[in-house]
């Protein structure tokens, strides 16, 4: 059958998931729990001024497998659900590889990624709870971008802020934010005081996820009333499980082919996109029928959390305004250089993905800029989408696992997430195709600078 395979497969309207599926309940051993700066374990009171109710419950239960997606939310959901799984058919013939490839596109929506679907339901929460506001931080724009058009959608004010150096390199992002009626603000911004004692510390700072959710918690915990909370596009345990949307569409795809993968990629900056892939893979790992499934995570060079970071108890933000996550990071004072893949300059990962890896049920990548570019314009030109660099991560490592087939004459089925289109980022591409887009990585003196700011824990 699955030389038939079509080049992209849809599946109806009525397979989209019902409930999303919660990977934790499955892991032999649990990501450790949110603490306080003082090393208490982290509460659902101490939780519930920062976040809706409901993501805090959902946030701290590792037990139950599964939770309903809201009605509304899935209404929400078939504007651009399901996605399609593609198979890269004119990749594998230029690539002269054995192996299948098969990647799963969630830029299918005004967003342009995958992040639309865990701002729906963040969005639907705040609305449910009856609050006047959310706040937000994004890198790339991405993030941002969605739940602008989710906040329109339930009626709520956005404040976003967004990384500095992302905010100069991507103003349609912030366009598209504002046509939704979001507030931007370049970070660090003098609107908040952690952003002004950043400015005072570094005033050429160009910005950084970390010091943008320090400021978007700071905002959302002065909105009168108690009527705002704070939303995070990637990292936290209740993102990864809104995002196994796209797991199991994939999964479901694959079985009508007859298809499993042997390699499952995702390019990871905090993890969202890469957690919700493989979820449903990783279950079948776990479970022991599937042993034998590869897990890539691939990372910029610039910013390596996972292959050049400590398993730490550390701060969700450079201002340490959140409780305190056990993952692999770079250090919370840690600042990434301004490289093009915003979304993925972040100092820490998703404390999911973090354990994976830690537990050696997950390997790490990290990829230099200029060959991530490279494979964007190769499969660009090869399969009609132009990818955002952040994706790219992803495609660039997945090539790589088809050459290694063809070296090896060894046919593999390989599955990627790509999360989204870069039609944002031409000044990215624009620097490639001129040649003066460089490549940096951190020498370990930068890193240790980064490891200093880790917090020490008596005991932990």
């Amino acid at each position: 059958m699955t030389e038939q395979a079509p080049y992209r497969l849809y599946l109806r309207e009525d397979q989209i998931p019902t409930q999303w599926y919660n990977l934790r309940a499955d892991m032999p051993e649990k990501p450790e729990p949110l603490r306080l700066p003082d090393g208490r374990v982290a509460e659902a009171a101490d939780l519930a001024p920062v976040f809706c109710d409901e993501l805090v419950r959902q946030e701290l239960d590792d037990a139950t497998p599964c939770f309903d997606i809201p009605d509304p939310v899935r209404e929400m959901y078939r504007i651009y659900r399901p996605s399609p799984l593609c198979r890269a058919y004119n990749l594998e013939r230029a690539l002269d590889t054995p192996a299948k490839i098969y990647y799963k596109f969630e830029g299918n929506n005004t967003s342009g990624s995958h992040k639309l679907n865990s701002a729906i339901a963040q969005a639907y929460y705040a609305k449910a709870q009856d609050l006047d506001g959310i706040t937000t931080e994004t890198g790339a724009g991405q993030w941002g971008t969605a739940l602008a058009e989710a906040s329109a959608h339930f009626g709520l004010n956005l404040d976003v802020f967004m990384v500095k150096c992302s905010y100069e390199q991507k103003p349609f992002r912030r366009n598209i934010m504002e046509t939704f009626g979001a507030n931007v603000t370049p970070s660090p911004s003098d609107t908040t005081e952690i952003g002004r004692r950043m400015l005072s510390e570094r005033p050429d700072s160009s910005g950084s996820l970390g010091t943008a959710i320090s400021e978007a918690v700071e905002r959302a915990l002065n909105i009168p009333q108690n009527k705002g909370r704070y939303t995070l596009g990637s990292v936290l345990n209740q993102v990864a499980l809104h995002q196994s949307v796209i797991g199991l569409e994939s999964y479901a795809a694959l079985q009508e082919l007859g298809e499993y993968p042997d390699v499952v990629v995702g390019c990871a900056g905090g993890g969202s996109n890469l957690a919700g892939l493989i979820a449903p893979f990783m279950r079948d790992k776990l479970r022991g029928s599937r042993p034998d499934t590869r897990f890539v995570a691939v990372e910029p060079a610039s910013c390596p959390s996972l292959t050049r970071g400590r398993f730490a108890y550390d701060f969700a933000d450079t201002g340490r305004t959140c409780p305190m996550a056990k993952m692999y990071t770079l250090g919370n004072g840690f600042l990434p250089s301004p490289d093009h893949a915003g979304g993925l300059r972040y100092h820490g990962m998703s404390p999911i993905v973090s354990k994976l890896k830690h537990d050696g049920f997950l390997d790490a990548v990290a990829v230099k800029q200029t060959d991530v570019f490279a494979a964007a314009v190769e499969f660009a030109r090869l399969e009609t989408i132009l990818p955002a660099p952040e994706s790219a991560h992803a495609i660039y490592q997945a090539m790589e696992e088809a050459k290694a087939c063809r070296e090896a004459n060894e046919e593999k089925t390989i599955l990627f997430c790509l999360t989204g289109t870069g039609y944002f980022d031409m000044k990215a591409y624009d620097a490639y195709n001129k040649g003066v887009l460089g490549d940096y990585e951190p020498t370990d003196e930068e890193l240790a600078i980064g490891f200093a700011s880790i917090p020490r824990i008596e005991g932990l």
